[in-house]
């Protein structure tokens, strides 16, 4: 918890935690974990992309690594949470395990992927894409707000853009990928219980959608005469809230828009938003996506603007391992505690995880499930009961049994 207290004071702004993507405060957050690792009797390096990564030798003669983990980086204003307590409850795993001089049949590798939150490109998972060998060569084009290009931006943090690939994992070398994180949701503190078993990530899209519409003056304008983009994607906007609401376990929100030209006393003539839709049934979400896309053109030619619909980034639903999350129910019993399954409806990097091994992961309960918010909260004692969850998973995983 002291860890996590220092990481949050590692931010490109003084009065909130903000942690970009390939940045200075970021580089200082990964060399400070990178410290803590080495002190825990690990191998550090870094990949081309900015990934930490911690290896713990296993007995000798293993030739398996299981992986665990979580990210570094942060939304803008962020708790301190959300990210960086999945990293620090591996590593004390690891400290444990090394104050013990004890190896296990398999190697551990800990992961401090370098953007899950995609805040500075608004394209989520750069790290662990890169470890699961899907990472997007397209990508290395997006620029950022200051016109920074994403492979100039690894440049700048010590990688070689041209060498991701070489990144990529074998999937015939890994066990699994497990992922400890707050749950982002008020379940498990309702139920009265520290930690929960997640069995599917909802399936994600993020658009952008531009609406053309043409500027005019304020005040000399009528208004049947108009074209007002601002207008249009506001209508929009209420018809994603309503579709929404209409079709359960449906979310979807507009989290950023931008008219322009922004001036008072002038008629929007183009607004930028964004589109996140999230379901655990990929093909509910695809029709509502259709919905909102026909929704969009509707509004468009009633409207007399025009509107463009492009999609940024789509991951499917993902379905955590039935033998991992298996293992994980030994331990939390093992531990002391009840087994509770629950879906989770933010992405993780186990998303990306998924498509090069088995992956699960362990919910720790939050306060009032606030995340991406600086009144992220956790208690000690379930911090506590996370860490010994995982101890146990991994003494289950060498032994086939609750304890070495």
């Amino acid at each position: 918890m002291e860890r996590a207290d220092g990481l949050a004071a590692i931010s490109e702004e003084p009065a909130r935690l903000t942690r970009r993507f390939a940045t200075a405060a970021l580089k200082l957050a990964t060399n400070t974990v990178a410290g803590w690792m080495r002190a825990a009797g690990m191998q550090v390096r870094h990949d081309n992309v900015g990934n930490l990564v911690g290896r713990y030798e296993g007995a000798h003669g293993a030739t398996k690594t299981l992986l665990l983990g979580s990210h570094l980086d942060s939304v803008r204003d962020a708790g301190k949470y959300d990210g960086p307590l999945g990293v620090l409850v591996a590593l004390a795993c690891v400290e444990r395990l090394n104050a013990r001089e004890l190896r296990l049949p398999f190697a551990i590798e800990v992961f401090a992927f370098a953007d899950e939150e995609g805040l500075r490109y608004h394209t989520a998972y750069l790290g662990s894409n890169v470890v699961a060998g899907s990472f997007d060569p397209t990508y290395l084009s997006l620029v950022d707000a200051d016109g920074i290009a994403l492979a100039d931006a690894i440049r700048a943090f010590g990688g070689d853009p041209a060498a991701l690939t070489q990144d990529a994992r074998r999937p015939d070398d890994v066990l699994g990928y497990c992922e400890v994180h707050i749950e982002q949701g008020p379940v498990l503190e309702a139920l009265d219980l520290p930690v929960g078993i997640v069995t599917a990530i909802a399936g994600q899209s993020r658009l952008e959608v531009t609406w053309q519409g043409q500027a005019g003056h304020a005040g000399t304008v009528p208004m049947h005469l108009r074209r007002d983009a601002l207008c249009a994607a506001a209508e929009f906007m209420l018809s994603v809230e309503q579709l929404a609401e209409e079709r359960a376990g449906l979310v979807a929100t507009v989290g950023q828009i931008a008219a322009e030209p922004g001036a008072s006393n002038v008629i929007p003539g183009r607004v930028t938003l964004s589109l996140d839709v999230r379901h655990q049934d990929d093909a509910l979400r695809e029709q509502a996506l259709e919905a909102l896309h026909d929704q969009a053109f509707k509004i468009a030619t009633r409207r007399h603007v025009v509107v463009q619909w492009q999609t940024v980034q789509e991951s499917r639903s993902v379905l955590c391992s039935p033998w991992l999350i298996e293992q994980l129910e030994r331990a939390i019993e093992h531990v002391g505690y009840a087994v509770h399954h629950l879906p989770s409806g933010a992405g993780h990097d186990a998303v990306v995880m998924a498509g090069l091994t088995d992956v699960a992961m362990l919910f720790v309960r939050c306060k009032a499930g606030v995340s991406h918010h600086p009144a992220e909260s956790v208690m000690l004692e379930d911090v506590a009961a996370a860490i010994a969850v995982l101890e146990s998973f991994l003494a289950s995983f060498a032994s086939d049994g609750p304890t070495l």
